[in-house]
């Protein structure tokens, strides 16, 4: 369906053996680790997201600013500049939640994981809504291969699902708040 930006393969390890001075941290500790570098992964991937996004709202811009219906070209009808300020919009807010949720993140902030799980589920949430916007204002070339916008679209839909489902964001970012009474 998608992945064609981030070449991934699996890793396997077999009855592999780790020397004592290769361990990080604490034998039996590495899913703690792990959960801990989970709060930087959803930084990547929600930077990641909004990339794509950044990509098919150049594209959309380049289309409008081209394509011509009625005797103009598009990106002179309100409606369709308004996605563009929709988009535009969407996209600075993400990148500041990012923004923050790595300061945070970087300063040991007690809160840092909240908001790493906010800014990722915020920022990969409007990459998709983007893409799919772009590939609106295409019309049909959105769909076709031989435009990006489709091909991103793909792509940035599997950021809502890695480093940790958006729906479990939303717990991480519940439990925050109502656990905190």
């Amino acid at each position: 369906l998608g992945w064609n930006s981030q070449p991934t393969a699996p890793v396997i390890l077999e009855e592999c053996k780790v020397p004592k001075e290769n361990i990080i941290g604490s034998v039996g500790q590495g899913f703690k680790i792990a959960m801990k570098a989970l709060d930087g992964g959803r930084i990547n991937i929600g930077t990641t997201s909004i990339g794509g996004a950044i990509e098919c709202l150049d594209l959309a811009v380049d289309h409008i600013q081209t394509r011509k219906q009625f005797g103009h070209t598009l990106d002179q009808f309100q409606y369709l500049r308004f996605n563009i300020a929709d988009m535009v919009t969407d996209l600075t807010a993400a990148r500041l939640m990012i923004l923050q949720a790595a300061e945070m993140l970087d300063g040991k902030h007690p809160g840092s994981t909240a908001q790493c799980a906010m800014a990722k589920r915020f920022s990969t949430d409007i990459g998709f809504d983007v893409c799919n916007k772009a590939l609106q204002l295409h019309g049909g070339y959105g769909y076709i291969k031989e435009y990006a916008p489709e091909r991103y679209l793909r792509d940035v839909r599997v950021h809502q699902i890695l480093e940790g489902t958006n729906e479990i964001m939303r717990h991480i970012i519940s439990r925050s708040v109502l656990d905190q009474q």
